[in-house]
């Protein structure tokens, strides 16, 4: 059977007469992540990223954080005057004799005690906080020689490689935050401390800051400490310049010719006593987060394809029956990411009612949307509270001007971050739980609807293509459901709850990646039996001849029926001959047609006999075409996978199979002679040097988590909106 063109669906979701129906409104995480990708690219083309304390978003943290980006305050008299009206009328009060916690009181439950030495009060604050642990390995130093034997020096070798520092990412991130919450005008931080932190990101002077220290209870206070002490100039805090060299902070600020920077009262806690760590991890764990949700609704969708299921489990009136956001938002991109496929059932076609097999498919496919959107639900909530987080001034105490109080309270609990992330860490596992269920049964024969046992290309005797991919996703996905145990029902770690989540979101891009290949496989495996099973009609038809002659009225009929019944019996029979190697297929198969056609001519010719040398010779001839013709299809698409599969895919699995195959250059496996050491078969054709398995996958990997894969998402998310907004 060709590849269809485009139909028209069989049901399309009609808006209200009452309502205006936007595609936003019934895709709000498709749109927030390619809003969020289209101002990410804005803000690259505009080479700057402007803050002012109330409208910085997750694609300008991106923007700095991961690209770059330089920062700076809006130069708006607004802007400027409630900052400079917060630190005079902080300096009014500490003037009056009004005791202001942490500027002329001791910190948390040294509160009691008192002083009105100001500057010396923020260094203590500082010193107390510079408390956490750095090694040589992350500050760049060469590792000092050992009196130990050589094997304490191989077992230190394992550690090597390790970092008890964070990401420059994270830094970069939290530096911009700290400085967008301060100008707030709260925090009775001058304006020039502020500007002095973006001199420092935009110089790519990034303090090296230790990963671990923060409870966050108190806002992220060891790891900002790091930053105001960078901002001093300490001889003993570390920075990274330009080229990844790590300098002292002294060196760093004499070097750029930048004044260190004495401060004032009030201003190491208002560096300090704030949720930036947490909330720039945060956001950029759910800038992945959004791209992970979009990707398991891709590889649902060729799922589908690769099991020629039914795309009628996404059809519109199932989701708006259980008008749950999320499952019909999800219902709608899977849909749309199937038009145009010719594997999927139900695309372009009402159902086959009187089909054979499973009349619906399993619930990997057929409840993904169910199990999708609670989590599209979750990951935009948190998107939300954390965008709002990152406007937010989060120290203690506050500068009211307008009431001209000095508020104490608790802004900096980061419990806010701390449950966006278990929430989001949650997601992630249940979106992993799903591509490993979807990949293992596509993986096994006994339930994949007839590929070839393991996804292996060659004999499965000698061949277990993916066998060991599902059990590294097995390990994978209990890693991941260890990851998904809240954090928050220890204590609010928000930063550690951030910092598990980037754990999971490794771990998933791993599943995915794991995903795709099995998918890439599958889908070749499954144009392959097609393509064979459409071939080896003609062959049937040619065979039958020579056993019926063709001079009466009912010999014709009796070659129409052994056609049907014999076609139908080869299309039954070969996807159940799965774990078998090619010959036996081929043998098995065509034993299944001797009672078939037995039955055929004493139904529709009793008075004639049927010649059983002429039948042994039928099934032995058959037997044979369809071993040549199957070896023949198999290595033409050894050869030309790259044009011919893609024209039986849907729209977004033909985007990620050339991305896949072309793109990253991972070919239709071909099985045990892709093997590095397997000898090589004369006039063997067989790309070398020759990868294993694990190897592609992590080109894969790699593509999906450096932001090449990234584009090919959203492009596939905008071409399933814009066939929507056809629609609608």
């Amino acid at each position: 059977m060709a590849p269809h063109v485009q139909q028209t669906p069989p049901y399309t979701r009609e808006p209200s007469p009452k309502q205006d129906v936007s595609t936003t409104q019934l895709r709000p995480m498709t749109d927030t992540s390619l809003l969020s990708w289209n101002k990410l690219d804005i803000l690259l083309q505009g080479k700057q990223c402007t803050i002012d304390g109330n409208t910085l978003d997750i694609a300008g943290v991106i923007a700095v954080a991961k690209y770059g980006m330089p920062a700076f305050i809006s130069t708006d008299d607004i802007t400027r005057k409630r900052i400079d009206d917060s630190v005079r009328m902080l300096r009014r009060h500490l003037d009056s004799g009004h005791l202001v916690y942490g500027v002329s009181t001791g910190f948390g439950g040294s509160a009691d005690t008192r002083t009105h030495n100001l500057e010396d009060l923020q260094r203590a604050l500082i010193q107390h906080q510079n408390s956490g642990i750095l090694t040589g390995h992350d500050l760049g130093r060469p590792k000092a020689a050992s009196a130990w034997s050589d094997m304490v020096r191989i077992r230190d070798a394992d550690y090597e490689s390790s970092t008890n520092s964070m990401p420059i990412s994270w830094v970069r991130a939290s530096m911009l935050i700290r400085c967008n919450s301060i100008i707030r005008g709260h925090s009775g931080v001058r304006m020039s401390v502020a500007q002095a932190i973006l001199h420092l990101l935009n110089r790519n002077i990034i303090p090296v800051i230790p990963l671990r220290g923060s409870i966050s209870a108190s806002g992220d206070l060891s790891p900002l400490s790091y930053i105001a002490s960078a901002l001093e100039g300490s001889p003993d805090i570390y920075v990274r310049i330009e080229g990844g060299k790590i300098v002292s902070a002294e060196e760093a600020l004499k070097h750029a010719g930048i004044e260190p920077v004495i401060l004032g009262p009030k201003e190491g806690l208002g560096l300090l006593n704030g949720t930036a760590f947490s909330a720039a991890t945060a956001s950029l764990a759910l800038h992945q987060s959004q791209n992970i949700v979009l990707v398991s609704q891709i590889l649902t969708a060729m799922s589908v394809e690769a099991m020629q299921g039914s795309a009628e489990s996404f059809w519109p009136q199932i989701a708006n029956m259980r008008p749950h956001p999320g499952q019909i938002e999800a219902a709608a991109n899977i849909f749309s990411f199937l038009s145009e496929s010719a594997l999927a059932k139900c695309v372009g076609s009402p159902k086959d009612t009187k089909m054979t097999g499973l009349y619906q498919d399993r619930y990997g496919l057929r409840t993904s949307t169910q199990w999708i959107g609670p989590q599209i639900e979750d990951l935009l909530h948190a998107t939300s509270q954390i965008e709002i987080e990152l406007n937010s001034t989060t120290d203690n105490p506050l500068i009211d001007v307008e009431s001209d109080h000095i508020l104490h309270g608790g802004n900096f609990q980061a419990a806010i971050v701390t449950s966006t992330m278990d929430r989001a860490r949650l997601c992630l596992e249940r979106l992993g739980k799903m591509m490993f269920s979807q990949a293992t049964e596509i993986i096994n024969p006994m339930l994949n609807s007839g590929l070839p046992a393991n996804l292996s290309a060659d004999d499965p005797s000698l061949s277990f293509t993916c066998k060991g991919i599902g059990i590294n996703m097995a390990s994978y996905q209990s890693e991941l459901g260890f990851l998904a145990n809240p954090v928050g029902s220890h204590v609010h770690l928000a930063l550690i709850s951030s910092r598990y989540t980037f754990q999971a979101l490794d771990i998933i891009y791993m599943l995915a990646a794991s995903h795709l290949f099995v998918l890439c496989q599958a889908l070749d495996l499954r144009v392959l039996q097609n393509q064979f099973l459409d071939s080896v009609e003609p062959k049937i038809e040619s065979l039958i001849k020579t056993l019926v002659d063709t001079n009466t009225q009912t010999c014709k009929e009796l070659q129409d029926t052994l056609f049907v019944t014999i076609s139908t019996r080869i299309r039954t029979v070969w996807p159940t001959t799965t774990t078998a190697d090619l010959d036996q297929r081929c043998k098995i198969t065509s034993d299944s047609i001797m009672l078939d056609v037995i039955n055929a001519f004493a139904k529709l010719s009793p008075a004639s006999s049927l010649d059983t040398s002429k039948l042994l010779e039928l099934k032995s001839k058959l037997q044979v075409q369809m071993q040549d013709l199957y070896e023949t299809k198999r290595q033409d698409l050894f050869q030309n996978h790259l044009t011919v599969t893609p024209s039986y895919l849907g729209s977004a699995a033909r985007r990620m199979y050339r991305f896949v195959r072309g793109d990253l250059g991972i070919k239709f496996n071909r099985g045990l002679v892709e093997h590095p050491t397997q000898p090589l078969p004369p006039a063997v054709d067989v790309k070398e040097p020759r990868k294993t398995i694990g190897s592609q996958i992590s080109v894969i990997y790699e593509a999906l988590t450096d932001g090449r894969g990234t584009k090919i998402i959203m492009a596939c998310a905008e071409e399933g909106l814009s066939q929507e907004q056809t629609k609608v």
